[in-house]
């Protein structure tokens, strides 16, 4: 059941929003070479507590099947695109590295992951980067009253298939409130004016993986980690948002928060 939020309780998950938002601001200057993936984690473990939240990933076990989930955040490193462990691994020069971060803050959750550049990347990495970009914006731009999820899904399929880009079909954002994971399930590929109609007061994520090549996924061993199936670049980028009457609202400015990390970056370029 898709449950229609009001406005205190959405109040309540731009509270949550915004300290993922700000988490991923936090660990910009960090996104380095030679920073292992463990110490961003150990870095996001202590920046959520110190603001009385908690990441509902560590621990999180969806079926007796699989492992408990080992980190606070999940990361993807190239090829990976969702779901992998923040293990000692560390970033190299040229790496992209996709960061999810989940929040729990007075019981409500945020929910938003960035990709992010390691050093200097090639020109097929930020390709990706900007275009995984865009598709974001495209499904945003098709979140009003009265539109369906099937136009969210379109556009982004549109965009990324114009570039000759991949669009994973197996994984999808969801619904957010108090449970990470609640109804609706948001493709992010589709037919227009097919599947749910869009109500003020929906509260989800749109989270649109996008591989350099082929759509087709694979599951490592570890019941976790998935990665392209032909080993090439994958891009994810995830707002959490709100339906409202005019159209939506953004509950995890990532980019707010992001640009001021880089702006301080660009003038302390020996910090």
């Amino acid at each position: 059941m898709v449950v229609l939020r009001s406005k205190n309780e959405i109040e309540f998950l731009r509270r949550a929003g915004d300290l993922a938002a700000r988490t991923l601001g936090m660990l910009r200057p960090h996104i380095r070479p030679g920073v292992r993936l463990s110490e961003l984690d150990r870095l996001v473990e202590e920046f959520l507590s110190s603001e009385d939240g908690h990441s509902p990933y560590k621990g999180y076990q969806p079926s007796p099947s699989v492992p408990p989930f080992p980190g606070t955040v999940c990361t993807a490193v190239n090829e990976q695109i969702v779901h992998g462990f923040p293990v000692s691994r560390r970033l190299r020069e040229g790496d992209i590295v996709g960061i999810d971060v989940g929040v729990i803050l007075g019981g409500w959750v945020g929910d938003a992951c960035y990709t992010f550049p390691v050093g200097d990347v090639s020109l097929r990495a930020r390709e990706l980067l900007d275009v995984a970009r865009q598709c974001l914006d495209a499904g945003l731009a098709e979140v009003r009253p009265g539109n369906s999820l099937g136009d969210v899904g379109a556009a982004i399929q549109e965009l990324a298939e114009f570039h000759s880009y991949g669009v994973v079909r197996e994984l999808g954002g969801h619904g957010v409130g108090r449970k990470l994971h609640e109804e609706p399930h948001v493709e992010h590929f589709g037919r227009r004016r097919h599947g749910l109609r869009l109500r003020e007061g929906m509260t989800f994520t749109v989270e649109p993986m996008i591989n350099e090549g082929t759509p087709e996924i694979r599951f490592l061993k570890d019941g976790w980690t998935v990665v392209t199936a032909d080993g090439k670049l994958s891009a994810q980028y995830e707002h959490t948002i709100a339906v409202t009457a005019a159209g939506y609202e953004v509950l995890t400015p990532w980019y707010l928060y992001i640009n001021e990390a880089e702006g301080v970056a660009r003038s302390n370029p020996a910090g």
